[in-house]
């Protein structure tokens, strides 16, 4: 046996044929395969992948659904069209009912308006019979006129005058209330504003200015339906009206009312000339 038998050789160990065959045939099915690979990739890369998308299919079901829902939607936009017009309808109803009232108010107004005045002439004009009857009643009776001891006319009164003295003596009687001014009571100025307004003479309220509201005349001269004032001109405290024969209409005070007296019994200050 040789020296050199128990070391190992350091040549690497030879390869059979067979095995070296192998490997190359897997090598290159592998590099073949890779090569398919490759070229398949490119060829899907290069070409656009297309999606399709299929739709729903209408049921006989979905359809009658659909046409339900129209039904409804209609007769709900129906409905608020009816409901609509009769707000229109209804508001256009309320303009017109309260442009309606408030003519029948204006017109009522008016006739109540024509109902007082057409009743204060007729007031006026029975007031002025009355007067007559009774000038004509005294003068039967005297014969003559007769003159009061103050010396003032006693000349009948006539035309507005003559209205104005006999509405003054209706109101004989009734009751002074300060500030009223008719037709159940009067204060002094009330009385005097009321009268004069029958023949269509607007006085001012106060006795004040009544005493100025006219001429100035003395009261030797008095005629039937001259305002008589007591106090200044412009400062009177109280007013009356001249009815001829001496005697004067007042409301005087809450304890007489309105009363017919003779000048004695209250004498004037002086006395003013409207008519």
């Amino acid at each position: 046996m040789s020296h050199t038998a128990h070391i190992r050789s350091h040549r690497k160990p030879r390869r059979s044929a067979s095995k070296i065959a192998m490997r190359a045939g897997v090598a290159g099915g592998v590099l073949s395969t890779l090569a398919v690979a490759g070229a398949s990739g490119s060829a899907n890369a290069a070409e656009p992948v297309t999606q399709t998308l299929e739709l729903p299919t209408l049921t006989a079901d979905l359809s009658a659904q659909v046409a339900q829902s129209a039904d409804v939607t209609q007769q709900a936009a129906s409905s608020y069209e009816l409901r609509a017009e009769r707000d229109a309808a209804a508001a256009k109803a309320a303009k017109q009912a309260k442009a309606d009232l408030a003519e029948a108010k204006k017109k009522a107004a008016e006739a109540k308006k024509k109902a007082e005045e057409a009743e204060r002439k007729e007031a006026a004009e029975r007031a002025a019979r009355s007067a007559e009857r009774t000038t004509l009643s005294a003068s039967a009776d005297t014969g003559t006129s007769s003159s009061s001891d103050s010396g003032t006319s006693t000349s009948t009164a006539t035309g507005s005058a003559a209205a104005v003295v006999a509405f003054a003596q209706a109101q004989v009687g009734k009751a002074y209330v300060s500030g009223a001014t008719g037709p159940s009571a009067y204060d002094c100025s009330g009385l005097v504003q009321a009268a004069f307004k029958q023949v269509g003479i607007s006085l001012p309220r106060v006795s004040q200015d009544q005493s100025t509201a006219g001429t100035q005349v003395g009261l030797d001269s008095l005629q039937p339906g001259d305002i008589l004032y007591w106090g200044g001109a412009g400062s009177a405290y109280h007013v009356g009206i001249y009815v001829g024969d001496g005697m004067f209409v007042g409301a005087q005070n809450s304890s007489t009312g309105v009363v017919q007296k003779t000048l004695d019994y209250d004498p004037p200050s002086g006395a003013v000339r409207v008519l």
